[in-house]
């Protein structure tokens, strides 16, 4: 790039302003998330992201250097095509977990069965555990106590769909995701452990988490809290 084409010094740093202005918005959008699913964290996210992005590609314009910045899957994007207005949108979201604690598993379906006076014995394997699990919960309060439960997070990616007229009832429920158009794909957010540079957690973190966590006695029961603790 020639020098006159350089961007000024005052432009790199109105783009930094602009990305700790970003910064900020992102965190009070956090703090007062309503769900999971809270678009206005979405709609901040996608904000810093554009500004990230910009003050980037100034800073190493005018100075030859990069940041730590990086937006998984935003250059695969296709070109949004959708309509600009549309009048119906589809929420897809698939959830990926490693069953490490099975036993723990079977313990809070077998509470489960025994709430509701069940005798099924489902509870006994890990596919009829699952079943009862996903029975009882839903998949935002699985997500969030996924540990208690004995899974391990594994990759997740949400992505939101626009169209103009909402889907016949029953179309697409044998197959939810194969009638996706990434074109209409107003935005997706992917999480994955390719994109994870902090590896576990401390270990003070994992100490702290075993003694909120309720443990499990030597038949895979859960064993209750210790008052005094």
């Amino acid at each position: 790039m020639s020098d006159a084409a350089q961007p000024t010094a005052a432009e790199v740093r109105a783009a930094a302003e602009a990305v700790k202005t970003a910064l900020d918005r992102h965190l009070a959008a956090v703090e007062r998330r309503s769900g999971e699913d809270d678009p206005a964290v979405y709609e901040a996210f996608n904000q810093l992201a554009a500004a990230a992005e910009t003050y980037d590609e100034l800073l190493y314009d005018r100075y030859d250097e990069v940041t730590p910045f990086e937006i998984p899957g935003a250059e695969d994007a296709p070109p949004y095509t959708g309509p600009e207005e549309p009048a119906a949108l589809s929420v897809l979201i698939r959830r990926d977990y490693a069953v490490v604690e099975p036993q723990r598993l079977r313990a809070h379906a077998q509470r489960i069965e025994a709430a509701d006076d069940e005798t099924s014995e489902a509870s006994g394997t890990v596919h009829g555990a699952l079943g009862l699990l996903f029975g009882e919960f839903e998949p935002d309060e699985i997500a969030s106590r996924h540990k208690e439960f004995g899974l391990e997070e594994g990759d997740s990616t949400l992505w939101v769909t626009a169209s103009d007229d909402p889907a016949e009832p029953g179309e697409w429920l044998e197959a939810p995701f194969e009638q996706v158009d990434p074109q209409q794909v107003v935005c997706r957010f992917d999480v994955s452990a390719v994109f994870d540079d902090d590896g576990d957690l401390d270990d003070d973190e994992e100490d702290l988490e075993d003694e909120l966590d309720p443990g499990l006695d030597e038949d895979g029961d859960l064993e209750p809290l210790d008052a005094d603790r």
